[in-house]
């Protein structure tokens, strides 16, 4: 359903006619302002039906499937999926806020991102509580520890984003790097680290091997991603606020106190930081294409345990 949705997304968001049969040039079906709000009713939800549903679909098997633990709540589920199917196709809007979009527009995007924050957290809520009964193995399997800390990434990026919708605070963030933390904070944070931790657990039922090469890479691969990642993202939060802070200066005269080079310069240490955070996040990938490749290849490190499975005769009740 989401892939036909953001097939119905792509072809809206491009509709154009061309000036004549014969010319290669066209123009857009829907121009000016038109044109920029179909652009964000792609991009958002570009970001709400494949950045958010085909990966909870992964949260909900692969969390309970390595947890050995039932899904928390099937509820919850339900009511978090057709909840965020409902509001998120309403909240492109808040990308152009202080833009030629009447302002009625502006406010409901507004509204229905906020109204957003409550079935992201329903499904962030049913992620961690599905470890109920299971949190030990978090100290003996850092893929479990990837898994949970995706949803965590999850939960906080889908509190920042209606934080940033709010048009008090998007007055400050808008064409920040505030915004670029944001997106990776969901990108790499809860995209990367669910995906990581799904094909960790595939890798092995997919080559039918008893267990990965070497779980002591995936922590090594888990604690550098994490690393990276915080600080990508925090480097961005104080570089968007301080350009925001920056392009907003007024001297006693009125005339702005920064020019854009300047701001522009002070954002160096930060890039730099970025940088190395992109590295390190890159590099914790690169970890596990290694280990991935030597499972795949039968090799197992002898001098690593097996990792421990849940009690024979076990009875596992879902919480409904």
């Amino acid at each position: 359903a989401f892939i036909v949705t953001i097939a119905m997304l792509h072809i809206g968001n491009n509709l154009a006619i061309p000036e004549t049969w014969t010319s290669s040039k066209s123009y857009a079906l829907f121009p000016g302002v038109q044109d920029a709000l179909i652009q964000w009713w792609y991009g958002h939800n570009a970001v709400g039906f494949f950045l958010t549903a085909g990966f909870l679909g992964m949260m909900y098997y692969f969390i309970p499937k390595r947890a050995e633990r039932p899904v928390y709540s099937y509820r919850l589920s339900i009511v978090h999926f057709w909840s965020l199917i409902f509001i998120y196709i309403w909240a492109g809007p808040h990308h152009l806020h202080f833009t030629a979009l009447p302002d009625w527009a502006q406010t409901l995007g507004m509204t229905f991102s906020i109204m957003l924050w409550m079935p992201s957290w329903g499904g962030m809520i049913n992620g961690l509580m599905t470890l109920s009964g299971a949190w030990d193995k978090l100290r003996t399997d850092p893929v479990i520890r990837m898994l949970v800390v995706s949803v965590a990434f999850y939960g906080m990026s889908t509190f920042e984003g209606p934080v940033m919708s709010v048009k008090a605070v998007n007055s400050l963030s808008h064409y920040t790097d505030w915004t670029i933390g944001h997106v990776h904070s969901g990108a790499l944070g809860w995209v990367g680290f669910i995906s990581f931790g799904a094909i960790y657990c595939m890798i092995p039922w997919l080559w039918k091997r008893e267990r990965l090469y070497s779980l002591a890479l995936v922590s090594w691969h888990f604690w550098i991603a994490t690393i990276g990642i915080v600080l990508y993202i925090t480097a961005m939060w104080v570089s968007g606020i301080l350009q925001g802070l920056m392009w907003r200066a007024y001297d006693a005269q009125g005339f702005l106190e920064y020019s854009f080079a300047e701001t522009v310069e002070a954002m160096h240490p930060f890039y730099v930081i970025r940088a190395l955070g992109g590295v390190l996040f890159l590099t914790g990938a690169l970890i596990m294409v290694y280990n991935c490749w030597m499972t795949i290849k039968g090799r197992v490190r002898e001098s690593e345990p097996l990792p421990a499975s849940a009690p024979a005769g076990a009875t596992l009740q879902p919480a409904e």
